[in-house]
């Protein structure tokens, strides 16, 4: 079993940056992808980010060049570093792990950007 937490979310201006975090716990197989999802409201929930266990990278138009997804292996800790927020970006960010057993779901954090 696999347990995450997000941490990390709150009001922000427009323009502003803001970093998630997602700390994993429990049986962490060596080989996983994490990812970041999002859900706005009255949207369906949306994956935008995500990592392999090596690092390599990949993001949904809407946020390439302004997020980046990184991970921690030693730390089992993904990060999301989030600049040039817009009001579209306002969502519960949810981190998940996918390894060969089963697919984790953290609780997920707010993110509202206004002005």
């Amino acid at each position: 079993q696999v347990q995450l937490v997000e941490s990390g979310g709150g009001l922000v201006q427009p323009g502003g940056y803001l970093t998630l975090s997602c700390a994993a716990s429990g049986s962490i197989r060596s080989s996983s992808v994490m990812s970041w999802y999002r859900q706005a409201p009255g949207s369906q929930r949306e994956l935008i980010a995500s990592i392999t266990s090596t690092g390599d990278a990949h993001y949904v138009d809407a946020v390439e060049g302004r997020f980046t997804v990184s991970r921690d292996n030693a730390q089992n800790t993904m990060y999301l570093q989030m600049t040039g927020l817009t009001p579209e970006d306002t969502a519960v960010y949810y981190c998940t792990l996918v390894d060969l057993i089963a697919a984790y779901w953290g609780q997920g954090t707010q993110v509202t950007v206004s002005s």
